[in-house]
């Protein structure tokens, strides 16, 4: 019987303290100061720049020269990779043209030495109806101061 003399709340009466809670967090939101959020310092930078105010700017036309400078440098920069490059593939091409000169030489020079064989020179000669000597040959000896002498 506890509960005989508790008030219970109508669905009126409910509705009406939910519709102040929500009007009381609104209130709380509207009077609450809406404070601008603070940019970054890259934000700021990057902002400046695509909006082109940082030309107006006094400290950026005291740097602007080593602006450009350091601007050259990564053109030159860029310049000498591109050269380095192509220097290396030139490099590459001779080195390969290289080897493949060696081994044509290579293979030139074992295709000659078996031709200057003396039996492959004897073949080659035989059907110009040379034949090869059987006696060996003489050496002739001269007495150089006798011919001067007449």
């Amino acid at each position: 019987m506890a509960n005989k003399f508790r008030d219970i709340p109508t669905k009126t009466e409910v509705l009406e303290q939910e519709q102040a809670v929500v009007e009381e967090i609104v209130s709380e939101k509207i009077n609450k100061e809406v404070k601008p959020r603070k940019k970054g310092v890259l934000a700021k930078g990057l902002s400046a720049v695509f909006s082109g105010t940082f030309l107006t700017n006094q400290k950026t036309l005291k740097h602007l020269p080593y602006v450009l400078f350091l601007g050259c440098i990564a053109i030159l920069y860029i310049g000498y990779n591109y050269y380095a490059d192509d220097n290396l593939r030139l490099e590459n091409k001779i080195n390969k043209e290289i080897k493949d000169s060696r081994s044509e030489y290579i293979s030139t020079k074992s295709d000659l030495m078996f031709a200057s064989k003396q039996s492959e020179v004897a073949k080659a000669t035989s059907q110009l109806g040379l034949k090869e000597p059987v006696v060996p040959p003489t050496k002739i000896q001269v007495d150089s101061l006798a011919l001067y002498k007449k």
